[in-house]
């Protein structure tokens, strides 16, 4: 990798671990209806203000030695862990989009989807603004590409409208009407085809780890599917056409 090349990466992942930052932000107010602007940084066990020093990604965990300056109490590893994973994220889509509008478009998206994912994970619920935030992006991402507005189209409604029946016909105990809205943005981002691979890998993941999750560990029946969704939704920008090209 030449100097311009590492200089790229570095960038890149500096304002992915600096929006990262950010992204703690939302998965810890979001679910308790805080703004995520208004409100200073603050310790969530003494209330102490933050410094400019205690908020430096990953950098201000690791000086401070995962406590907080003031009441001492330990700081959860969530948080140098998401930065550092939006980071590596960004640097991935950089790496695969190079300096390309879709990449602008990809790592907000990924963001998002993180956060998403740790707050389904957590609360079985996907955020309303999240789906709203992805579907803007599918939306402004398809004035890019505005010569193959049929396929972005048909993915809006590719995966939704099935699941969307799912939940109508289950009284929502078959699917959570988050996931369908989830999935008519991600189409939209993403075309009919490569939503279609992203939400057959997302049951597969799914399937792969909560099985061994109930047999072992004794977790019940219900799922979070945001996380799988995220990880198909994930793989799908990255590999989905090289698979639907070799699959077709």
């Amino acid at each position: 990798m030449d100097s311009i090349a590492a200089l790229a990466f570095g960038t890149v992942f500096v304002l992915g671990i600096t929006v990262g930052s950010f992204l703690n932000v939302c998965i810890l107010r979001i679910p308790a209806g805080e703004s995520v602007v208004t409100v200073p940084s603050h310790c969530v066990s003494c209330g102490k203000r933050l410094h400019w020093f205690e908020l430096i990604p990953v950098l201000s965990y690791l000086f401070l030695r995962g406590r907080c300056l003031g009441c001492k109490s330990r700081i959860s590893a969530q948080y140098p862990l998401i930065e550092a994973a939006n980071g590596v994220i960004w640097c991935v889509l950089f790496q695969h989009y190079g300096p390309e509008p879709d990449f602008l478009f990809a790592c907000p998206l990924c963001s998002a989807l993180l956060v998403m994912s740790v707050i389904d994970a957590r609360t079985r619920e996907i955020p309303p603004g999240i789906n709203l935030f992805a579907l803007v992006l599918g939306a402004l991402r398809l004035l890019f590409h505005l010569s193959e507005w049929p396929q972005y189209a048909a993915g809006f409604f590719a995966v939704s409208v099935p699941l969307l029946l799912v939940l109508i016909l289950s009284g929502g105990k078959g699917i959570g009407g988050g996931d369908v809205k989830l999935m008519a943005a991600c189409g939209l981002f993403l075309g009919w085809k490569e939503i279609l691979l992203a939400f057959f890998l997302s049951c597969l993941f799914g399937t792969a780890v909560h099985l061994p999750r109930m047999a072992i560990g004794k977790a019940g029946k219900g799922l979070a599917l945001g996380p799988y969704l995220f990880a198909g939704v994930f793989f799908a920008l990255m590999w989905g056409n090289s698979v639907i090209n070799k699959l077709v």
